[in-house]
């Protein structure tokens, strides 16, 4: 089943194809600082090395990446800063090594074909993200990405698919690792344990998502939620499925990073990832040095204001982005989002679960509802539905029908208005 978050509500053509919690969680954005992590930041638009708070020229730490045979360049997937410096330090290194490959967490492996004629010129960008089913495979922004994709061919850089279909990695979140059949791991080899770090560190996510949980009115209460330790979680079955299916995230990129490496002995590698794939080491470094790939560097961009609390251990470079008035987005009102997990139903879209406190919660939605109708609209497949919030302005109603077991109801979804600002 392919199952699809759709949160981010933007009337353009952005795909709302969000990713499960497990991304946004554990492969989008950085953790909380430890203590002590006093990184002195350097000047904005500046390089530094986070273990010594070091700053280093332009012309350094663009050499010292040129000379690794594989760099991840790491990138929280909502940040078009991110992805502007993916682009600026992707060209930089391109003209140190010419034989630059290009591996985008973005794409599954079989989209392959569709990146090759990319590249050769043969596709146009409209083609080239309806073939690689960009609205399908990913989630986010096109027009954050199209620059790097026009970049790879306009310098005739080879790209590469990295990743798994989703429907995988959620297999094995659900039945575990050992319970996939090999014929049907999509040609993923066995993942290389995760160090007792990263499994504390996602033992993390998986409480706060357990928390989630308890808030919505599954699982335990509020009250026995907030006692559950890190060391239930560790012990937790569910738990084990969930390292297992992160690993195979990483485990799938960084087998695609050494063919190409394989492949090319000369060739540098440049992982276009998301920052919890790469930082401290673990995932797919990790996975690398199991293959047998130690050259590995890991890079990342951190906004001015948020520079000092990037932990020493985080990435082998970073680079600080100045402060601009895009950056203080997070102070502007967010888009409305309805708040829903949707998959392929029968003659409908089906609701796996829905946020506590969302849009689609105050509606009335619950999980195992079949969105049937939206705006008078058929539903046949969860793309319907997407067009249709793409399309829905804030202070809205939208009106939905669904099926619940053998009834129908009709409901209406309440976008709130964008609030005032006051000069």
């Amino acid at each position: 089943m392919n199952e699809t978050r759709l949160f981010l509500l933007r009337p353009r053509r952005t795909a709302l194809w969000a990713l499960a919690l497990l991304v946004l969680a554990a492969c989008d954005h950085a953790p909380p600082a430890a203590a002590g992590t006093d990184t002195a930041c350097p000047t904005p638009a500046g390089w530094f090395e986070p273990a010594t708070n070091q700053a280093m020229s332009a012309d350094a730490a663009l050499a010292e990446l040129a000379g690794k045979r594989v760099v991840l360049l790491g990138e929280s997937h909502d940040d078009a800063e991110h992805h502007l410096w993916q682009g600026q330090v992707l060209a930089a290194l391109a003209g140190r090594r010419p034989e630059t490959v290009v591996a985008f967490e973005m794409f599954p492996r079989r989209i392959q074909p569709v990146l090759d004629d990319w590249t050769a010129g043969k596709l146009s960008a409209d083609e080239f993200l309806k073939q690689s089913q960009w609205d399908q495979v990913w989630g986010f922004g096109a027009e954050m990405y199209m620059p790097l994709f026009q970049m790879a061919r306009m310098n005739g850089l080879k790209m590469v698919g990295a990743n798994v279909d989703r429907a995988l990695v959620r297999r094995v979140g659900k039945e575990g690792w050992a319970a996939v059949p090999e014929a049907e791991r999509e040609g993923v080899g066995t993942p290389a344990p995760a160090s007792e770090a990263y499994r504390r560190s996602l033992a993390g996510v998986y409480r706060g998502k357990m928390a989630a949980m308890a808030k919505s009115g599954h699982g335990k209460s509020d009250e026995k939620a907030a006692e559950i330790t890190l060391d239930d979680v560790l012990a937790d079955e569910g738990f084990q499925h969930f390292v297992e299916a992160q690993l195979t995230w990483d485990r799938a990129m960084a087998e695609a990073m050494a063919e190409a490496v394989r492949d090319d002995p000369d060739a540098l590698v440049v992982g276009i990832v998301g920052r919890g794939h790469a930082e401290f080491g673990h995932g797919i470094p990790h996975q690398l040095k199991d293959l047998g790939i130690a050259d590995v560097a890991v890079a990342l961009p951190v906004h001015a204001a948020y520079c000092a609390h990037l932990p020493k251990a985080a990435a082998d470079l970073a680079f600080v982005i100045p402060a601009s008035p895009e950056a203080e987005r997070a102070e502007a009102p967010q888009k409305p989002k309805l708040g829903v997990y949707i998959a392929p139903g029968e003659s409908g879209v089906a609701v796996t679960k829905v946020a506590p406190g969302s849009i689609a919660e105050s509606a009335g939605i619950k999980a195992d509802d079949v969105i049937v109708r939206a705006a008078g609209a058929e539903l046949k497949q969860p793309a319907d539905l997407v067009a249709v919030i793409q399309r829905q302005a804030p202070g809205t109603w939208l009106p939905l029908e669904i099926r619940r077991g053998t009834e129908r109801h009709d409901l209406v979804a309440k976008f709130p208005a964008l609030p005032i600002k006051h000069p």
